[in-house]
């Protein structure tokens, strides 16, 4: 299914099913069928987050507190079957208890739903924690787990999209603090008394964030290298910039228009010495990645979009210097490694979703209309003019990039 199937059927068949379920759920919690023991211990968990995998990164210190409280062989992760590679990088919890669903159209995925959902049945995952803000799909996921605690976000009495009354602990979602805290805080509502509303009452001070690192072996190094040296010709002896022109198809509408990558390429030739540049992406955006390489027309300059694995990804990062991105999963997972990031923001801010790695660095031209992807609209843009990414210049990011990597003196 491609994204905009996926938003018109959680927009408009999804509403109606949160609605159904919620009388579901109100009769049979009048007769004390449902809901029962939802204050018990959580003895298994489950997140549901099937979508980005940059938000993976973003939700690690909130899994890492879940395999503290419960044990990591009782943490488990549902996920569309594109997104688990990041799970098995970050090895956080058991690749066998990541639950995968494939969405390449409509009955294989209710297909892999159904198989999910019997698979969770049978684990006896009595938690779930659905990390996704208002969609309607992820909660009637955790509904129809039947699992006695359902911890989400709910709208109370705000304007946020409806999904129903599905969720045993009701989380207030905030939308001035980092998506990295918010996560977490559905973490502590494990525990929470589910007669207190909105939950949880946490001190956001006492709230700590732990940052994955990754760490690539010098074999891999060595091997991501030879790659570079096929591609280049040669070994690369000076800085290596990564540019990746592309943003996912989830929100196009964060994409820095390719002819300023194309400007931007050109004053870091002129500017440092010996520099290497390469183009990178996802296999699906290997062409128009192509197309860009040929029109920057520099002997200094290759591609490597699509023609690396994820964690021959997270290599190559190991090896750069400076990795200037759209804003993106790049961005995120760029942080979890030693290289300096650049993340250009426009529809969405850097306050609640940028990388939180100590190098990573972003440009956001706060318009006022900005952010127009929020929780609010379901992240439905009305967008037709994405000025908020047009008045980023190739001039402006250039200038940032000398303070983040200023010239090598002797």
């Amino acid at each position: 299914m491609n994204v905009k199937t996926i938003k018109f059927l959680d927009k408009w068949v999804g509403g109606i099913i949160c609605k159904l379920f919620t009388y579901h759920n109100n009769f049979y919690s009048k007769l004390h069928l449902i809901g029962r023991n939802s204050e018990k211990k959580s003895e298994k968990l489950i997140f549901i987050k099937l979508i980005e995998q940059g938000a993976t990164i973003i939700a690690y210190s909130s899994i890492l507190k879940a395999t503290q409280l419960l044990g990591k062989e009782n943490v488990y992760f549902l996920v569309f079957e594109e997104n688990k590679p990041i799970l098995d990088l970050l090895d956080i919890i058991p690749s066998e208890n990541i639950i995968t669903i494939r969405q390449d159209n409509i009955l294989m995925f209710i297909k892999d739903l159904l198989l999910a959902l019997r698979k969770i049945k049978k684990l006896r995952i009595d938690t779930t924690i659905d990390m996704e803000f208002f969609s309607r799909a992820s909660a009637v996921i955790s509904y129809l787990t039947f699992a006695r605690k359902r911890i989400g976000y709910h709208r109370f009495t705000c304007e946020y999209p409806y999904r129903g009354d599905l969720m045993t602990h009701k989380v207030q979602y905030n939308p001035y603090i980092h998506t990295a805290v918010a996560y977490q805080l559905l973490v502590e509502a494990i525990n929470a008394d589910i007669s207190v509303t909105p939950m949880p009452k946490v001190n956001l001070a006492d709230i700590k964030l732990t940052a994955p690192v990754f760490n690539a072996t010098k074999d891999e190094q060595a091997s991501v290298l030879a790659m570079i040296e096929n591609e280049f010709g040669s070994k690369p002896m000076g800085e290596i910039i990564l540019l990746n022109p592309n943003a996912s198809d989830m929100l196009p509408i964060r994409k820095w228009a390719s002819e300023n990558f194309i400007t931007l390429a050109h004053l870091l030739n002129s500017y440092y010495k010996d520099v290497l540049i390469i183009l990178t992406g996802a296999p699906s955006e290997r062409p128009s990645a192509e197309v860009i390489h040929k029109q920057i027309n520099l002997t200094n300059v290759i591609c490597l979009a699509g023609k690396t694995k994820l964690r021959e990804l997270f290599v190559l990062y190991t090896l750069s210097n400076l990795l200037v991105t759209n804003d993106s999963g790049p961005g995120h997972f760029s942080s979890i490694t030693d290289i300096k990031s650049l993340v250009l923001f426009g529809p969405e801010t850097p306050t609640l979703f940028g990388p939180l790695g100590k190098n990573s660095h972003s440009i956001h031209t706060n318009l006022a209309c900005s952010p127009c992807v929020n929780a609010f609209n379901h992240r439905f843009s009305p967008c037709t003019n994405n000025l908020c990414m047009q008045t980023i210049t190739p001039q402006a990011v250039f200038e940032k990039i000398k303070e983040i990597l200023p010239l090598k003196t002797i």
